[in-house]
């Protein structure tokens, strides 16, 4: 079974696990970047982040090649903003349809929200439940070994499903 990672990272804690999950399963990486890049600073990051989030953005993202058709399993990264996910997935899944793939996600948060943001995601995706779903704390800036052990248990249920 051939898997892409598909993510958006502001800080750096979505592509970290990202990388880590792609080395694991031996898998593609698209990095979703938006034309306009979002502040990571300040009170700044919160105001447009959260604006974004609330007017359900689909920001003009980077040209990138998506041959979507040779992957059976789609893994999503997204950062939790405002108990939702980064809006350049609302862009992706406005150009993709994800019929008849594999979907498992993983959301990175500072504080809590991923469970409201995994199921604002399901909304615009043609399936009932993801394959597989993992949530981890700030992995960057509270390094823990459980964030590890989280990812290796994440991989080995794809793997397991495969």
């Amino acid at each position: 079974m051939k898997t892409i990672i598909i993510y958006y990272s502001l800080e750096g804690n979505t592509e970290s696990v990202a990388k880590k999950i792609a080395k694991e399963l031996d898998a593609d990486l698209l990095h979703l970047e938006p034309v306009k890049a979002y502040p990571s600073e300040g009170g700044r990051k919160y105001f447009w982040g959260g604006k974004a989030v609330i007017q359900k953005d689909a920001p003009e993202l980077l040209p990138f090649d998506l041959p979507l058709e040779k992957y059976d399993h789609v893994i999503l990264g997204t950062p939790v903003w405002a108990s939702s996910f980064a809006p350049p997935f609302r862009t992706l899944l406005q150009r993709y349809d994800m019929t008849g793939k594999k979907v498992s996600v993983f959301a990175c948060q500072a504080g809590n929200g991923a469970q409201k943001c995994f199921e604002k995601l399901l909304e615009l995706l043609p399936i009932d439940k993801f394959d597989s779903q993992m949530i981890l704390i700030d992995p960057l800036k509270k390094p823990d070994s459980s964030n590890d052990v989280m990812i290796k248990g994440f991989c080995d249920e794809i793997k397991k499903d495969c």
